[in-house]
């Protein structure tokens, strides 16, 4: 059997190119499903709350909320007493591209653990939320 390290990436790559795949049928680019995910699970928020949900660095989420912006599905502003920040809200053309996500991400789900039981894909999903907590707190970045 393959190392962990080589089964983890490998199954990222697999299903994160189903999905980019599907969300390309969709008018999606790389990048604005998980921050349509995001909008849709958290509501209106800031640029970096947004990144660090996403696990990508503030300038790129700021590229990728350009995109989003011009291509109507996000609005950014201020919000009253806090001209620092811009807050981030979904456009009703963005909830219907984040209701798209959403299912798309469902069905490749379901696809890639159809050989699974359902209490299997709960123990997977423990399984992981507990090795990524373990490696956060190995390099020292808050669980």
């Amino acid at each position: 059997m393959e190392s962990l390290h080589y089964l983890l990436m490998k199954a990222h790559t697999m299903l994160n190119r189903q999905i980019i795949t599907r969300a390309q049928e969709i008018g999606l680019s790389p990048g604005q499903p998980k921050v349509l995910e995001y909008l849709l699970l958290h509501g209106e928020n800031n640029q970096k709350a947004i990144a660090d949900f996403c696990e990508i660095e503030p300038a790129t989420v700021g590229n990728i909320l350009l995109r989003m912006e011009q291509a109507g599905l996000i609005t950014r502003g201020n919000r009253e007493g806090n001209r620092r920040s811009l807050y981030v809200t979904l456009t009703p053309l963005g909830w219907e591209a984040a209701l798209g996500i959403e299912r798309i991400f469902q069905a490749q789900e379901q696809l890639a653990s159809a050989d699974m039981t359902g209490e299997e894909v709960e123990q997977l999903r423990v399984l992981l939320d507990k090795f990524c907590r373990s490696a956060l707190r190995e390099a020292g970045d808050q669980v």
